[in-house]
Formats: C-alpha cells, sequence, structure tokens
C-alpha cells in the first residue's frame, strides 16, 4: 500500500448512506509529481500544474474524489488543512498547497442526493494515517461501479484497490486505484472479474459488444465513468521520469480493464516519487504498470454492496 511507503499517508472520508466518498493521499515534502490523462471524460483540478513544463514540480496533496465535477469542492477542505500547516509551495508571501484532485461520476449511484464538500476533504486530511488503510466501497471508492453498458442493472460494484511491489534495486512502488470504468475489469486470466451483467447471459464482455452495436446506443454516450490511480515510490525520479512512469502505468490499467480510455472515461494516472533511492525509471515503471492492473483488480475484490448494486461475486451466485 502507498501508505507503508515511509512518509506517505492516506485518508478517507466515506458517506455510505449517500454513497460516495473522497481519499487524500499526503506525501512527503519535496515529492516529484506527475500525471497521464486518457479518455474524453476527465473532471479535474490543478492537473496543469504537473506538466513537465510546469514551474511547479511538487503535491501538497492529492485529492481522489466522488461527486463528479461538484466533488472538486472537497479540494477546497483538503487546501484550508494543508495551510493551517504551513504546508505547500514556497512563494513571497507564504507557502501555497498545490492539491491536484481528479474525481469519478458516481451520481448515478447517489441519485445526487449528496457529494463530498470542503469538510469531507478535510476530515479525510485529519484521518490520514501511515500503514494499511482500508480497501473497497470506501472513500472515493464509496459509489465507484464498473460495467456500464447494460445500465445501472447490469453494473457491480467498483471500489477502492491497492497493491505493491519491489523492483530489482530495492526501490519500493505502490498503487492505490479506483476503478469506476465503462468496460470490464478483468482478471489475471483475461477473463472478466467484474463487469457488465445480463441474467441470461452472465458477463457479457463489453469490449466484444461495444463495437458489434450501433453507435446510438444509449450506453455508448456520456463521460460518466473514470478510473483514477496514484502510484507512489520511493525512488529518487526527476519530472521526466516521473511522467513516464505515469504514462507506463496506464499500460496497467489496458490490462485490467477492457475497453479503457473511452470517450466515457476520464481515466487519470498520477505518480508521486519521494525518496533519494537511486533506482531505474524504467523498472519502476513496469513495477507501476504491473501494481496499477493489480490495484483495479483488487478494488473489485474488496468491494462491498451498496444502494442496491451487488459484488461481482454476488453476480456469479
Amino acid at each position: 500500500m502507498i501508505s507503508e511507503i515511509p512518509g506517505f499517508r492516506v485518508g478517507h472520508w466515506t458517506d455510505a448512506e449517500i454513497g460516495t466518498g473522497c481519499t487524500v493521499i499526503l506525501p512527503p515534502p519535496g515529492n516529484v509529481a506527475a500525471v497521464d490523462v486518457r479518455g474524453g471524460g476527465a473532471s479535474s483540478r490543478e492537473t496543469e500544474l504537473l506538466r513537465p513544463l510546469a514551474g511547479v514540480r511538487s503535491a501538497t496533496a492529492l485529492l481522489f474524489t466522488g461527486g463528479s465535477a461538484f466533488g472538486l469542492d472537497a479540494a477546497t477542505g483538503v487546501v484550508r488543512w494543508c495551510e493551517r500547516r504551513g504546508l505547500g509551495h514556497d512563494t513571497v508571501v507564504a507557502p501555497v498547497p498545490i492539491v491536484p484532485a481528479a474525481v469519478i461520476f458516481d451520481l448515478g449511484l447517489t441519485g445526487g442526493a449528496g457529494r463530498p464538500d470542503a469538510d469531507a476533504g478535510e476530515a479525510a486530511c485529519e484521518a490520514a494515517a501511515e500503514g494499511p488503510h482500508a480497501r473497497g466501497s470506501v472513500g472515493a471508492g464509496t459509489g465507484a461501479t464498473v460495467g456500464k453498458l447494460r445500465a445501472r442493472d447490469g453494473w457491480c460494484k467498483g471500489g477502492l484497490g491497492a497493491s505493491a511491489a519491489r523492483v530489482h534495486d530495492g526501490a519500493r512502488v505502490a498503487a492505490l486505484a479506483v476503478a469506476n470504468c465503462w468496460g470490464d475489469v478483468l482478471s489475471e486470466d483475461g477473463t472478466v472479474l467484474a463487469g457488465a451483467w445480463s441474467p441470461g447471459e452472465g458477463f457479457i464482455g463489453a469490449a466484444r459488444a461495444a463495437y458489434r452495436r450501433p453507435p446510438e446506443h444509449p450506453r455508448l454516450v456520456g463521460p460518466e465513468s473514470t478510473t483514477l490511480v496514484c502510484v507512489a515510490t520511493d525512488a529518487a525520479l526527476d519530472a521526466g521520469e516521473a511522467g513516464q512512469v505515469a504514462r507506463m502505468a496506464q499500460s496497467g490499467l489496458a490490462r485490467a480493464i477492457a475497453p479503457v480510455n473511452t470517450p466515457m472515461d476520464g481515466d487519470a494516472v498520477f505518480c508521486l516519487a519521494a525518496g533519494r533511492r537511486p533506482a531505474s525509471a524504467f523498472a519502476v515503471g513496469v513495477a507501476a504498470a504491473q501494481v496499477a492492473a493489480e490495484a483495479v483488480r483488487d478494488a473489485v475484490r474488496a468491494a462491498t454492496p451498496l444502494r442496491g448494486v451487488p459484488t461481482a461475486a454476488e453476480r456469479r451466485g
């Protein structure tokens, strides 16, 4: 888990009654941050500051949240929490917290009844701790669902998952993923682990169905899905290398989700490198793809049913 890398903390705020939440990742100061965004449905805040040519190299905190674009309000609470502690990018006036944020669309589960706000973001920061963190239908993964081809009657519950590995030189690489994809989540052998379900057919295979159906099919429109991943490492990477790791980690999503990076998905992978351990960016990137795929699978395996949406295990009966 990310929070088992020294200096990293993870905190959740969960509203299980409404079906939404947010998750904050607090990296050590002096980290190097980058992002790789794909698909046509991204909704985010301050991700431009993580581009290779930007003047800022570090993230004070990273926020994943439900609530679609409304949920970006939770970042205000994270900024407020960081400001009170003097955390942020040094300026001539005061430290300015840099809090990139990305959202998932969970309004289909919540019915728009509520979404994370500034107080929720602050509460997630207060809950942040090192060591193992909760997984499944918690935090930003609370309202996550997967397999959107057949609308709500065919959904499986998504969630928040984690995985970690070490590369040959000892550097640690960990991933936290929020799986809320339009497509199916695939198991290690390529079969559907969780996805679009039909009572008469079982898991129907969204990738195959998508290119055999006419484009006006009602579930082939609307940016209502997203998978979010944070890769953290104690390897010493520069901004360009962190960007390469984030890009390589996207291949992990392609292993675990089909189809992926669609016009309906706002898939985003962040990399937070915080350490002095010399390491190969190539090796870290290969490990990042592996742990990203494992974290996506872990998200649906650890999920619990919520608001009438069953888990994949329950679908199988």
